[in-house]
């Protein structure tokens, strides 16, 4: 594509206007409680939009529209999948935990949480989680730098891989490491605004382009044989079989919203556990609207480059040129939109990376620094553990920078397998400590190993891995069973668990939080 400097201009005052907040908010975070849950202060607006956005990546823009473009619709059941889950976590979940976390010793992680709700002084379960959530977030914050990489090669039209590499981890990584939580979550409120907007016009404006539908021409068959007839199809594969497999693992997407601890972590810091209704409201409109739009620009991708206009066949021997179906969002914007509205769109794209890769690298940071250095260094003053987690930020997107490096990765594969893992070894351990009396610190343990193991093995494993199915839908069931049977085979404190669930459902949890 041919580079236009007003399209640049719109992009770069966008990424100057999220530095901007991030030194702003340089100021606001002066203790943990601050630099990771915003000291418990967000409203509803800020919680819905930051919780959804720094969940729907890069991958919403990227990966998801490329899917369909290539397979069809039955990759939309991911976005089925993603919809329930989204509702039944904010349902479920929020308010429980909202209230769990604070009356639990007033926990700003995960692993804090899961070790002050059974009443151990033992870091293991720390120590476990801040393990799994280190690795598995290493590989999630790649494919978010993988993903800015390609956006920045496509602005400017260039091939510097590497580059662009760089440039964008470096923006991601400034205001992250100045503004923490309060940064990520308004850059997040902004970003979100942005994408479901961007997302909505692109494929409205592309379906202006195409005024017979009717005469868009699906071929006999692709390169590989399969029949394209079923491209349209939500149930059959493109070789006319039955798509179990694909059904089975895009609802399974969902299972892995209750172990997400950037998402998880936004219930904690609302300020009342009575605005999750209407947070609730406002994110699960926000997803289905961007998930629909994100399967649209797929399937009217498709059609829009196969429409039989005059020079539509150039126009898809360009877009074929770029040798990834994952640019397809980027391509029809810069081909259908005038240059400084293309530009603003574009950034929608960076807004989807920056809000996930932002809120990866800070609870990565807090596993680091509150689950694993403050554990053997418990004297460490406030001012030396966010210097900690500032380091921990910057060593932390090094590494994940070096997973990146490679030109190929795919977008949509590194946020799979970095779901999966995630969700399989928090999901059933979160959702069991929430509403189970009977769980233990050792069911807890042993259900976030199982899940992880079991996800890298399943992908590793190439009899497993070829069956089609998610590994998150095996792992996150081998893990439920785990923390149910060695919960059931060692002991529990009846007397201390009915007074913390007593003082969770008391209403004056969240009075006492608004008060601080």
């Amino acid at each position: 594509m041919e580079l236009n400097v007003l399209t640049i201009v719109a992009f770069v005052l966008y990424a100057l206007m999220i530095l901007a907040i991030g030194i702003y908010s340089y100021k606001k975070s002066k203790s943990m409680s601050d630099y990771f849950i915003g000291g418990r202060q967000l409203g509803p607006w800020t919680t819905a939009i930051s919780a959804q956005a720094s969940d729907m990546s890069g991958w919403l823009l990227m990966g998801l529209p490329g899917a369909i473009l290539v397979s069809g619709l039955t990759e939309s059941w991911i976005a089925i999948g993603l919809f329930i889950g989204t509702y039944l976590n904010w349902k479920i979940v929020a308010a429980r935990l909202r209230k769990m976390s604070y009356a639990a010793g007033d926990a700003i992680t995960i692993p804090e949480y899961l070790q002050k709700r059974f009443f151990t002084n033992s870091p293991v379960v720390r120590l476990v989680c801040a393990a799994i959530i280190f690795v598995f977030f290493l590989i999630y914050t790649a494919s978010a730098f993988s993903a800015g990489a390609k956006l920045f090669a496509f602005i400017f039209n260039t091939d510097a891989y590497e580059l662009c590499l760089t440039i964008g981890a470096l923006i991601i990584i400034s205001y992250t490491f100045l503004g923490g939580f309060f940064a990520v979550c308004w850059t997040d409120l902004i970003q979100g605004i942005l994408m479901f907007a961007a997302l909505v016009v692109v494929p409205v404006v592309a379906l202006a382009n195409i005024p017979n539908m009717a005469a868009v021409e699906f071929p006999a068959a692709d390169v590989n044989g399969f029949i394209v007839e079923y491209y349209t199809s939500f149930i059959m594969n493109k070789d006319g079989s039955f798509a179990w497999a694909t059904i089975l693992s895009g609802l399974a997407w969902g299972l892995g919203y209750f172990g997400m601890p950037h998402i998880l972590v936004r219930f904690m810091a609302i300020k009342s556990s009575d605005m999750i209704k209407k947070s609730r409201l406002i994110a699960v409109i926000w997803v289905a609207v961007t998930l629909v739009a994100a399967v649209l620009v797929g399937i009217i991708g498709y059609m829009y480059l196969n429409y039989p206009a005059e020079g539509n066949a150039e126009l898809l021997a360009k877009f074929n040129a770029l040798g990834d179906s994952e640019k397809i969002f980027m391509f029809m914007a810069s081909s259908l939109l005038p240059a400084l509205i293309a530009g603003v769109v574009l950034s929608a794209i960076l807004a989807a990376i920056m809000s996930t890769a932002d809120s990866q690298l800070l609870v990565t940071a807090s596993a680091v620094t509150n689950d694993m250095f403050a554990l053997f260094k418990k004297n460490a003053s406030q001012k030396t553990l966010m210097w900690i987690s500032r380091g921990a930020v910057i060593a932390i997107s090094v590494i994940a920078y070096f997973i990146a490096l490679d030109p190929d990765s795919s977008v949509m594969g590194l946020v799979s397998y970095a779901w999966a893992g995630l969700g399989a070894a928090f999901g059933p351990a979160m959702l069991l400590s929430l509403f189970w009396k009977r769980m233990t610190i050792w069911g807890a343990v042993a259900g976030a190993a199982t899940g992880g193991i079991a996800v890298i093995v399943w992908e590793s494993v190439p009899v497993l891995s070829g069956t089609g199915v998610y590994s998150l839908l095996p792992a996150f069931f081998l893990a439920l069973a785990a923390v149910i049977i060695v919960s059931l085979v060692t002991k529990v404190d009846k007397a201390k668990v009915d007074e913390l669930f007593a003082k969770a459902d008391a209403t004056s949890v969240d009075a006492i939080a608004e008060s601080k």
